[in-house]
């Protein structure tokens, strides 16, 4: 495989070559993050491996595997990779609303035998890579002419209508929100987004009336989790319970009676940093937000480092998508955003949003192993 700098002679990087350039301290970052999560699970378990941090264990060695194979692979293969990744995605999607198995009254998943799939999350990279090589292969007068716009709004939109209709609220959120921040990246103006989200403010009544009854109750929970405590306000009103009850160093590791008396609702998925600022207290759960904040210096580092657009935007798309995660799971525990079922990166359990995240993590150790490649405006056969 060829690696190429700007102005400089082509050099060739083999695989072992390209093992050492693997940025090995986001690596450690996001096998720490890991860790963290699984500690919290084996407390939440009651000090037990079972269900729970054995399995996320086995499925973050063998994403940490995938993750490393990721960031070898010549990033060209990525950028042809990325319409048709996006094109397979869409048609999963499509295919979930058909053939897809009911869990929780939503419709999510393709049961494909030995094992589940999730095609939401497929989309959430697969939309990464298709705006990046969209953009790519733009001018940046281009960028900012708005009939240039249209292909990629309806690339964005057009998975997250889908996504709302299984339904599920907070991935669409997460798809349109990564959109805008990859055409931010890519140079669209700020004007720009001030109308669309003013157009989406107006648009607020209509989205009221098309909302299910649980995605009104959980808005108006937000609003005011004590009007119903023991029903849609109790798990947001337990969660700050938990969170006050920590402190500033916690009860100690295995002794949050919120999280072992089962007042803590989802503890180990969607309020597991609950779980985690309960026992470890407000120092702890800073220490868990330090170490983030640095997985997000990193990413924004290897985009800006990135002499290549594509490697910008994917950079930047994804380390905007882990932020978002962060941000979401975090702001709904402590009531201030409405509860919608963000798992909390690398923390939650959960097999596919693991696998998720470390396939964008591997995405992210490419661009920067690629980070010199001399990569065409336009691909060969005049693909843009």
């Amino acid at each position: 495989m060829a690696l190429s700098t700007i102005g400089g002679p082509e050099r060739k990087l083999s695989i072992g070559r390209k093992l050492w350039e693997v940025n090995w301290g986001l690596v450690l970052l996001v096998s720490l993050v890991a860790s963290v999560g699984f500690a919290m699970l084996y407390s939440a378990a009651g000090g037990s491996l079972d269900p729970w941090a054995s399995r996320q264990m086995i499925r973050f060695g063998v994403g940490l595997v995938l993750m490393l194979a990721i960031a070898v692979i010549d990033l060209r293969f990525w950028l042809k990779f990325a319409y048709p990744a996006y094109a397979m995605a869409v048609l999963l999607l499509v295919a979930v609303m058909v053939f897809g198995t009911i869990g929780m009254g939503a419709r999510r998943w393709i049961d494909l035998g030995p094992f589940n799939i999730q095609p939401s999350e497929v989309m959430k990279i697969a939309l990464i890579l298709a705006l990046a090589r969209y953009f790519h292969g733009l001018t940046i007068e281009e960028v900012r002419k708005i009939r240039w716009l249209l292909i990629p709004l309806a690339m964005i939109l057009l998975p997250a209508g889908l996504v709302m209709k299984q339904p599920d609220l907070g991935t669409a959120l997460l798809l349109i929100m990564t959109g805008g921040i990859i055409l931010f990246f890519a140079g669209v103006r700020l004007w720009k987004f001030a109308l669309a989200l003013g157009a989406g403010l107006g648009t607020i009544p209509i989205a009221w009336q098309l909302m299910h009854d649980y995605q009104r109750r959980r808005v108006l929970t937000f609003l005011d989790p004590e009007n119903d405590p023991l029903g849609s306000g109790y798990h947001i009103l337990q969660s700050k319970i938990a969170l006050g009850s920590g402190h500033i160093f916690g009860k100690g590791f295995l002794q949050g009676t919120q999280a072992h008396l089962n007042f803590l609702p989802e503890k180990q998925t969607d309020f597991i940093f609950t779980t985690l600022a309960e026992e470890m207290g407000m120092a702890g759960a800073l220490t868990l937000i330090g170490l983030y904040i640095c997985i997000f210096a990193y990413g924004l580092a290897i985009a800006l480092r990135a002499r290549h657009q594509y490697g910008r935007l994917v950079a930047a798309g994804f380390t905007g998508m882990f932020f978002l995660y962060v941000f979401i799971n975090i702001a709904m525990v402590t009531g201030l955003v409405p509860v919608v079922g963000v798992p909390l990166p690398l923390v939650s359990y959960g097999g596919t949003s693991m696998m998720t995240l470390l396939v964008g993590m591997g995405l992210l150790l490419n661009v920067y192993v690629h980070r010199d490649l001399q990569l065409p405006r336009r691909l060969d056969g005049g693909l843009g």
